[in-house]
């Protein structure tokens, strides 16, 4: 917020046009901006503030933290090269796959093909035998009315001696349909029983391939291990920096005019300055207008 800003929402202010809640959402958001300029200008200048007494602590513990973070970047080099190694030597092993896997995988394949027609045929079969069982009912119903309605009746009799003619077509088909469906059982208990003969091989060799490579799989987990504890050790070194950044930037950007140690240290970066003691002057006029400056 600028000057001339400032004194528009104040005029307006006085006419009872107050914007509370927005003034403190600008001043957080240019809070958070300044925040960040203050870490990026700590850590651009941090090397060149050993001379400046008031920020000794931090640049001492800088120096200290930027140590430990280099072995950590180098532990964790190391920990990375060991983890690509075992890595590539798991890869290797199980993408070894012997000729005889090739085979049986072909062999699986090729029954499962087989089941899934055999299957097809079954669903079929079922479907069939279900609509004729529909129509046996149909046409029992049909001769228990016209035997009831048309009881001695030469043009109903004939009907019902046709629908009992269906009716014994409709029991050798439903009879050759259940014999079918018991041959199509029987090819797929057949079928399952060789699939599982054929993952008990397969998974005998995987069981194989995988003993080969416990070595690998056991020095990946434990490089794994090792990496996640040293992220967390380097971001928490990451936050530890960052604060004293933030407070070295803080101090250089503040104290710029007045202090010529900090106009040297300041002066390549005399833009961001300029423009952080621009958002401190924002957020302090916009508290002023929400009524806490």
């Amino acid at each position: 917020m600028t000057t001339s800003k400032y004194l528009i929402a104040r005029v307006a202010q006085t006419f009872g046009y107050v914007r509370r809640a927005h003034r403190m959402a600008n001043a957080a958001s240019e809070m958070h901006l300044l925040r960040e300029a203050e870490a990026y200008l700590g850590e651009a200048v941090w090397e060149k503030v050993e001379g400046i007494e008031k920020l000794s602590v931090e640049y001492w513990n800088l120096r200290k933290l930027m140590k430990e973070k280099n072995a950590v970047q180098a532990r964790m080099m190391e920990c990375q090269a060991k983890l690509d190694q075992a890595h590539d030597k798991r890869s290797e092993v199980l993408n070894t796959i012997p000729q005889q896997n090739d085979e049986l995988a072909e062999k699986r394949k090729a029954l499962m093909d087989d089941l899934q027609t055999v299957a097809l045929r079954r669903d079929r079969v079922i479907s069939e035998a279900r609509d004729v069982r529909r129509s046996y009912v149909g046409l029992k119903m049909k001769i228990e009315v016209l035997a009831n309605e048309r009881a001695g009746d030469e043009s109903g009799e004939q009907d019902i001696k046709a629908a009992k003619e269906k009716i014994e077509e409709l029991k050798n088909r439903f009879a050759a349909l259940k014999q079918e469906r018991i041959e199509v059982g029987r090819l797929i208990e057949e079928g399952d029983k060789k699939i599982d003969e054929l993952d008990e091989l397969l998974g005998a060799e995987r069981r194989k391939r995988r003993d080969f490579a416990s070595t690998a799989f056991q020095s990946i987990g434990e490089c794994n291990k090792e990496m996640s504890l040293l992220r967390a050790e380097s971001g928490l070194l990451d936050t530890q920096m960052r604060q004293l950044f933030g407070e070295i930037g803080r101090y250089v950007s503040r104290y710029s005019r007045e202090d010529p140690s900090c106009a040297a240290v300041a002066n390549s970066q005399s833009g961001m300055v300029d423009v952080m003691r621009a958002l401190r002057r924002s957020v302090a006029l916009n508290h002023r207008l929400a009524g806490y400056g």
